[in-house]
């Protein structure tokens, strides 16, 4: 029996690129191959020259079709099977595969925020909610909107095979959270794509926008991150505590290099307050959330683990970032 492959890849629309996707029907037995689309139609090709090339590199279980169906991630290339200018996952699995002995690893804390008629979810048409203070991990049908499309979301990522660690309510009313990881660069990078991809998929049936924008309320409430947390063998080693700070101290000399990859519209969230260090400055510490680079208190008493680098946005592509943060450490810091 026939079965339904739908086809994910990011565009190349600016300043932030949109996911789009497209379903083909497979014949039983056959596997899902190289496939096409207009690029004139996603900003990435010039109408008399359209052709863009649809590379699977992921695929997974459709949570949301028939037992057989599935979903498919694709690199985008140009007609000669060459990398597409907007393919930012060609540099990162050159990248993984250089420093593979290194054994670099993530997890990736994606925030976003629920949209309905041009208001975050739960807000009233007018004005704004209570202050912030009780949404973050809160319970209460009145203060956390969108509840029933986080729960749908996480069952789908753990049906689809996604390594999703988990959920919570962030600080701002409307706005979520959830986890991917511990893996590799290139599978964390795909599995929050696709994670994303149906965070965006599964808001459809119940009417509401999932943004990734990193400051949808300008004013006192807090932006969306996608906190980034890295750790390389040496890290995670006995006494990885020396790897750890010369990973934070490698980043901290390559300060514009990671915000300009981190990101569109990072000087609108770390502006120094809402838990935000000011995208001009950097610093690390144990336990300071207001700082560049948090080190988890239990990272500290262990003198070996990870470091979260907390000002990639939301709207992060995290095959950059993940790539930048692979070449910085494991590169720079390494000294190869």
């Amino acid at each position: 029996m026939p079965y339904q492959a739908e086809y994910i890849w990011i565009d190349g629309t600016e300043p932030s690129p949109l996911l789009r996707s497209k379903t083909k029907v497979i014949p039983d037995g056959d596997k899902p191959g190289i496939w096409g689309f207009d690029g004139s139609s996603t900003n990435q090709a010039m109408g008399h020259d359209s052709d863009c090339v649809l590379q699977p590199v992921f695929t997974c279980p459709d949570p949301l079709r028939g037992p057989n169906d599935i979903l498919v991630m694709c690199e985008v290339l140009l007609t000669d099977m060459t990398p597409h200018p907007t393919n930012t996952r060609a540099r990162l699995k050159v990248l993984a595969e250089k420093h593979a002995d290194q054994e670099p690893q993530f997890g990736i804390e994606q925030e976003y925020t629920f949209i309905k008629d041009g208001r975050p979810l739960g807000w009233p048409t007018s004005g704004y909610p209570a202050p912030q203070g009780p949404y973050y991990c809160g319970v209460g049908g009145d203060k956390m909107p969108g509840r029933e499309i986080v729960e749908k979301h996480t069952a789908a990522c753990i049906n689809a095979g996604i390594a999703i660690e988990g959920t919570n309510a962030e600080v701002m009313m409307g706005q979520w959270e959830f986890q991917v990881g511990v893996l590799s660069p290139l599978d964390v990078s795909d599995h929050l794509w696709v994670a994303r991809w149906l965070l965006f998929r599964i808001a459809e049936d119940f009417g509401v926008f999932a943004t990734l924008e990193p400051k949808p309320i300008l004013g006192d409430w807090n932006g969306a991150g996608a906190h980034t947390n890295f750790s390389t063998k040496a890290m995670r080693a006995e006494g990885g505590w020396d790897a750890i700070i010369a990973g934070c101290e490698a980043i901290g000399k390559r300060i514009e290099e990671h915000i300009d990859v981190y990101g569109v519209g990072i000087e609108t969230r770390l502006t120094g307050a809402h838990e935000t260090a000011h995208f001009t400055t950097f610093s690390y510490a144990t336990s300071d959330r207001g700082a560049s680079i948090r080190i988890p208190w239990g990272v500290a008493k262990a003198k070996k683990g990870w470091l979260e680098d907390r000002r990639p946005n939301a709207n992060m592509d995290p095959y950059k970032v993940t790539a930048i943060m692979v070449e910085t450490v494991c590169g720079d810091a390494a000294g190869s």
